[in-house]
């Protein structure tokens, strides 16, 4: 079984899961079109089952496993989650947002505060 993603106007509006042969009768008058997703691929990476990340990055299917409400970049082929926060930018390989401030690696627990543009110890 593989994952397909509905988008409409560049947005994913519907995930489901079906044989590639489904498409060969399947009947969907309604607007928008039918593209796989992987979900097994998150950050323009393949991970096995359990987790781990797959030695066969051939795999990788469009940046990310499509969600209800991501973009589908269609020059770049890639689904991008939805943008957290006004302040985060896209990542270099466009697949995943990152704060304009790392996230503090002192053991403690971080919110981030868009009113303050920095993250705030929970």
């Amino acid at each position: 079984m593989a994952h397909y993603a509905k988008v409409l106007d560049g947005k994913v509006i519907n995930v489901i899961v079906a044989e590639a042969k489904f498409f060969e009768t399947f009947v969907d008058d309604t607007p928008g079109i039918w593209i796989q997703t992987s979900y097994n691929t998150r950050d323009n990476k393949h991970y096995k089952a359990d987790g781990t990340l797959s030695t066969d990055q051939s795999k990788a299917l469009r940046g990310n496993y499509a969600g209800i409400g991501f973009i589908y970049d269609a020059v770049n082929d890639l689904f991008i989650p939805p943008q957290p926060y006004p302040s985060w930018v896209l990542t270099s390989n466009k697949c995943n947002w990152k704060a304009p401030k790392d996230y503090p690696d002192d053991g403690k627990v971080y919110i981030w505060d868009e009113s303050k543009t920095n993250w705030v110890e929970e």
